[in-house]
């Protein structure tokens, strides 16, 4: 079947009802992810009295980090099995089933299951996240001016759920114990799953079905190829599990950032130069590889919340007030109740400045997202002074960090997932969402290797550590912006083909 949208419907404030099943999948969703991910590198460090895993920060946030990319990763799959195996709605269903499955393995009290429930996490996210994303989009025709509203919308759906996450799984951590938060995250996907069965109606023909018609050889060949990863996955788990195969996991995370670097070029070149592309296509593509390069980089930068900055909150921040301590998790919340609060800012701006025709292309978008958040950490380069100081820290540097670092994600993030959307070429959208979300993966390990940098025994060094964090990202978000000069000709021609051009389906096998 062919991408139906539902340009005429406004239903949901003004958007379409299918985005209110989207918005409250993906809340509950997140719910679940944010609400684990938050405890993960707490988790690992602490002590086995603490019922943790007492890993090094080394270990743990290369751990982190390899778990955050693959989780990311894996959307390159799972955007290729929806296109052409299962369609998008499936896609999203069998995904959450999956993750609510892995939520329930790591709230068992076993060390020895917890590699187990990141991994079907793992999956299952692969499988949901970039085909929910891609399904926003192709609720909006291609001419829509609401699209970059919506997706802001949508976002604020995802950081309600954060919140949810964030509140109810960082207080029952140090209260009540690390299973039992992972147990809520169970919950949490649970409800949500509830909530798509029962909204589904909402959103018609929107991704109910494969948009590449594969012939029954081709299916049955795929299907085979999913089967023999699963089961090649589960013998390594297995032998890893058993002592046989010993991972080191920050020389895992190297090579793997260098392997989805790679992977990204050769996804991504093979779509533009194989792809049978036309001209409009390829122009399209083209401002979207400048967005997919700031978003790698930003992701690098931003991804320190739940590694450095989380370990920055636990062990260097004030956490007292009067009797009560702040568990450390809630600090994350910080990002996503700015978020909250900002996101119908960034919506009616977006619209108002497109009707004056003085809207910023996405790349230029992009690259002031990516400075913002770089100044975050200008702001930690004289917190961790303090702390290195041997003094504690009060608790609104790192709030002012987050306030910038979400200034600049509402910049980037939900602007980059509009672009892919709208400049993707058609038959290949949940695979171009899936190569997007790639870049999500490269920054995240990236963050891993570097909070692993942020040694206990050398707090002389983390000044300067945030400072060429902060350096670093500063010049690529300067470059970016220069380069955007150029990709905003190409996005405005190529926005003009795209209105006039014929929207076949592939018949790619």
């Amino acid at each position: 079947m062919n991408i139906k949208t539902t340009s005429n419907d406004t239903s949901f404030f003004g958007h379409p009802g299918g985005l209110q099943t989207l918005f409250f999948t993906e809340m509950w969703e997140r719910m679940s992810y944010y609400g684990m991910r938050a405890l993960l590198v707490l988790f690992m460090t602490a002590s086995l009295q603490e019922e943790g895993l007492a890993f090094t920060v080394a270990s743990a946030t290369a751990i982190y980090g390899l778990y955050t990319g693959a989780v990311y990763f894996m959307g390159l799959p799972g955007g290729w099995i929806a296109d052409r195996l299962l369609g998008g709605q499936r896609a999203v269903w069998y995904g959450g089933i999956i993750i609510m499955s892995g939520h329930i393995v790591l709230a068992i009290p076993s060390d020895d299951t917890f590699f187990i429930g990141l991994i079907l996490v793992v999956l299952g996210t692969g499988l949901l996240k970039p085909n929910i994303s891609a399904m926003v989009g192709q609720l909006y025709s291609s001419e829509d001016a609401r699209r970059d509203s919506g997706y802001t919308i949508y976002y604020m759906g995802i950081n309600i759920g954060s919140v949810i996450g964030y509140a109810v799984c960082g207080w029952l951590a140090p209260n009540m114990g690390y299973h039992w938060a992972f147990g809520a995250a169970a919950i949490g996907m649970l409800v949500g799953l509830i909530q798509y069965r029962q909204t589904l109606p909402k959103l018609g023909g929107v991704s109910d079905c494969p948009t590449v018609n594969m012939s029954s050889k081709a299916r049955t060949r795929s299907w085979s190829v999913i089967a023999l990863f699963l089961i090649g996955l589960a013998v390594i788990t297995t032998l890893t599990s058993m002592g046989i195969i010993h991972i080191d996991p920050v020389a895992l995370a190297k090579k793997v950032a260098i392997a989805f670097t790679f992977i990204f070029v050769v996804y991504f070149g093979g779509i533009f130069f194989l792809g049978n592309l036309s001209s409009a296509e390829k122009k399209r593509m083209g401002a979207l590889l400048l967005i997919c390069i700031a978003s790698a980089c930003f992701w690098a930068g931003f991804e320190q919340a739940g590694s450095s900055l989380n370990l920055f909150g636990r062990d260097y921040t004030e956490r007292m007030i009067g009797t009560f301590e702040i568990p450390p998790a809630w600090f994350q919340s910080a990002n996503a109740f700015f978020i909250i609060l900002l996101s119908p800012f960034f919506a009616a701006l977006w619209i108002n400045l497109g009707k004056r025709m003085l809207d910023p292309s996405y790349g230029a978008k992009c690259a002031i997202g990516l400075i913002i958040m770089a100044t975050g950490f200008i702001v930690m380069f004289f917190a961790s002074q303090i702390a290195a100081s041997g003094l504690k820290v009060a608790p609104y540097w790192l709030v002012m960090t987050y306030f910038l670092h979400t200034v600049g994600e509402l910049c980037l993030s939900p602007v980059a997932l509009s672009a892919v959307s709208k400049l993707s070429p058609r038959r290949f959208a949940g695979q171009m969402m899936g190569v997007f979300v790639l870049t999500y993966s490269i920054g995240n390990v990236i963050a891993g290797l570097l909070a692993g940098n942020f040694d206990p025994s050398r707090l002389d060094e983390m000044p300067s550590l945030y400072m060429q964090i902060s350096l670093f990202s500063i010049a690529i978000g300067i470059v970016a912006l220069l380069v955007s000069l150029k990709t905003r000709f190409w996005e405005k021609l190529a926005e003009k083909d795209h209105l006039d051009e014929p929207h076949p389906v592939s018949q790619q096998g």
